[in-house]
Order: structure tokens, then sequence, then C-alpha cells
């Protein structure tokens, strides 16, 4: 049984195909500048044909998921010899609003729902339409199924997910707290569960989705009771180029010291120009931002004698207290701890952004070993917990395809 994901941008489209009789990649790929001039790269991975990196004509999403049956299916490229070995495609939809909280299979009152969080997520939903649409007409009867990103974090109790503006806002236009990431944090959480025993009920764990974009979430007996993001992946930690937490009556003051520009402009300041890039003036990279900052990438240790940067290492300094104050305030609110992942592209490879954020935790007793912290060239599950150590600190690879995967052959049935 082949599952087809696929996650669609504004301009690009990421896909996967599994081999759900061994959850295996069969081939994996991105189409990019849709819309623009094109470019796809596809891997065949399952039976080691050559790669295809080539700009090629995307004027739209239906042309880019043509463009990807027509690679899974060719005899240079392939991995696959007709559609028919596609039994179903699930896609990353990044908000489902209030009424999603579980994966669905996709008809026309889903997709009259999904439009309609087109106000909660702008920049995403569009795309994600675009992708179901394009798989619908290219894909004719396949079932398709939609995996969202804030269903996870649905077990939310009310309190910490009702903004304290006008209760209106909640009940008539659907504004509360959602969070993203979910797929990861739930793949993550059910991957620490196991190692601390493989019972759910009475675990307390909290999982840091640290990358360009970054979220936390407390995860008591297997369920989120907390998250970082909000209505808008805007909220909570810095990120490499988002602000995260700020006081609100900046929009204006900033709007107003631009000389009067427009919410929309202002908003993309705080979007795309804030957080790490926009305290370091150097990148939202963290590997740059380290470089400039006198830490050695691979390893994650002080160069000694290197030239610091001062803004680079500010905006380190602050994003690591950030991460940390919030685990702090998810072990108050759990009443407890048993275990921090780290995952994502920061979170599993920054062995300084790891290391400084724990080095704030000493007070509630959480610790972790230098040498088992490793470097950026280490990859894989780590257990990096410290000696004396209340709570477990794992590294964890997360893999939100996979859910996805499991998700849509769950819907379909095997």
């Amino acid at each position: 049984m082949n599952v087809l994901i696929i996650n669609a941008g504004s301009s690009s489209l990421k896909y996967q195909l599994f081999d759900m009789d061994t959850q295996a990649v069969a081939a994996k790929g991105l189409c990019d500048r849709i819309g623009i001039d094109g470019h796809l790269k596809h891997t065949p991975v399952s039976n080691g044909k050559p790669v295809f990196d080539n700009d090629i004509q995307l004027p739209s999403h239906a042309e880019a998921i043509a463009a990807v049956i027509e690679k899974l299916t060719s005899a240079e490229f392939g991995v696959i010899d007709n559609l028919s070995e596609i039994s179903a495609v699930g896609h990353r939809v990044v908000h489902g609003g209030r009424k999603f909280s579980e994966s669905v299979l996709i008809d026309d009152n889903v997709l009259d729902a999904i439009k309609n969080c087109v106000p909660l997520a702008p920049l995403h939903i569009p795309a994600n339409l675009m992708g179901i649409s394009a798989c619908q007409e290219s894909i004719p009867g396949v079932p398709q199924v939609a995996v969202f990103d804030t269903a996870f974090h649905h077990t939310i109790p009310e309190y910490a997910y009702i903004y304290p503006i006008p209760y209106k806002y909640y009940e008539q236009n659907d504004i509360r707290r959602y969070g993203f990431h979910g797929t990861s944090h739930r793949y993550v959480s059910a991957k620490a569960i196991e190692l601390l025993g493989g019972n759910r009920e009475g675990t307390k764990i909290i999982t840091c989705h640290l990358g360009n974009g970054s979220s936390l979430a407390a995860i008591k007996d297997g369920k989120c009771v907390d998250t970082t993001m909000g209505v808008t992946p805007l909220e909570g930690v810095p990120m490499g180029t988002r602000c995260g937490n700020i006081d609100p009556t900046l929009i204006e003051i900033i709007s107003n010291i631009e000389g009067g520009l427009p919410i929309g402009k202002t908003m993309d300041i705080l979007n795309k120009e804030s957080g790490m890039l926009g305290v370091s003036g150097i990148s939202s990279d963290f590997r740059d931002i380290e470089a400039a900052a006198g830490i050695d990438v691979s390893s994650g240790e002080e160069i000694e004698g290197a030239e610091t940067d001062k803004r680079a290492r500010l905006s380190l300094d602050i994003f690591d207290y950030n991460v940390a104050k919030y685990i702090g305030a998810y072990i108050a609110v759990m009443g407890g701890i048993d275990a921090i992942v780290f995952t994502a592209g920061v979170g599993e490879n920054s062995a300084s952004t790891r290391k400084g954020i724990c080095s704030h935790l000493g007070g509630v007793g959480i610790y972790i070993d230098d040498a088992r912290n490793g470097g950026r060239g280490e990859s894989g599950f780590r257990d990096i917990t410290g000696d004396g150590s209340r709570a477990k600190v794992f590294v964890i690879p997360t893999d939100e395809e996979l859910v996805i995967a499991l998700d849509t052959k769950a819907i379909i049935g095997s």
C-alpha cells in the first residue's frame, strides 16, 4: 500500500511516497518556484534510480502534481509502475480551526470547512487547498485525507486557550489559541512515552520543536495541555524571523515610527524581519548566528580567542532564555516533569542551543551531560540526561510525514 504525502505552500510543494507495508519512504521531492519559473527535485529512495534535479515549467500546483506523478511512474526515475499503485493521498493542512480535532477524509463538506479557516491562516490555507484540488484533478477517485497541524492541541483546556479579550471574538470569529507543529509534538511525545516505559498515564513531557519556526508543548498523560503558538504561528518564543511574544502596542508604535505604516506591512516586519534575524542583523539561520557568536557549529563549543559579534550572542541568549522560561512555566502548570524532548532542525542539531537552554534549568534540577549532548555532526536519537537530573532529556528526530501517512492509512483502511 502506497500513500502519497503532500505539503503544499504558496509557491512550493513537498512530497513523499510511503510504502506503508514497511513504513519506508520510496521517493521524496520538492517542486519549487511554482507560478514563477519552476524547479523539481525528485529523489527515488527505494530502488537506487537517479535523482532528477532540474528547472521545469510549473505554472500552477496542478502542473506540479502532474510533474510529481510523471516522475513517480517514469521508467528512468520512477518507483511505481502506474497511478493505480497510489492508494491514498495525505495532505498537511496548517489550520483546522475549532471544527477539526482529528484527521478526516476529504469531501465537499470538509473542503468548505477548511475554506472557512482562511481568515485564521490566510497565507497557508489557500496553498493547502490548491494542493488538494490539484491532486483531485490529477488522481481522480483516489481518497484524500486532511491532517491538521492544529488537531493535536485540541485537548488544551478552555482556560489555556481562551484569550482575555471580548468573548464574542471566540464565539463569533473562532479566535482562540490553536497551536501548530501538532504532528511533530504528537510523534516525539509518543516516542518519549515509549522510552519512559510505555504508559501514558502519569507522564509529564515538554516537547521543544525548535527550528526556523519554534514551538513548545506541555503534554500530560499523552495529551497536550498547553502550547506556545496561538491563533497564528507568530505567538510564543522568538523564531528565525518571527518576534514571538511582544507587547501588542508595539504594532501601533512601529507603524507610527515608520510614518504610518499599514498594519499589513507592520505585521510583515514582525513575521519576516524580527526574531533571530531582527536582533542579530546577520541571518535567520542558527548556524550563521552561532558562527558569528564564536561558536563551533559542529561541536557547539565556544571557540577560544574567536571574535564574537555581540548581537549574534544576544540573539542566541534571548532565544535560550525564552525557551527555558516556557519550560519552567510548563513544569509548574503540570506539577512536575518526566522528560524534555528536543526536536526539529535546531533542536536536533544545535548542541549549543540545547546547552544554553538547559543552563537555565539547574534551579529546577534538570541537567544534561555535555559529552552526550555532542555536536551537530551526530544524528538520531540521543539520551543527553546528566547525572542527578530530575527529568530525562532526549533528542528525538521528528517525522511529521510518517504521522500523516499513518493517519491516512488508518482513515482509508488497509
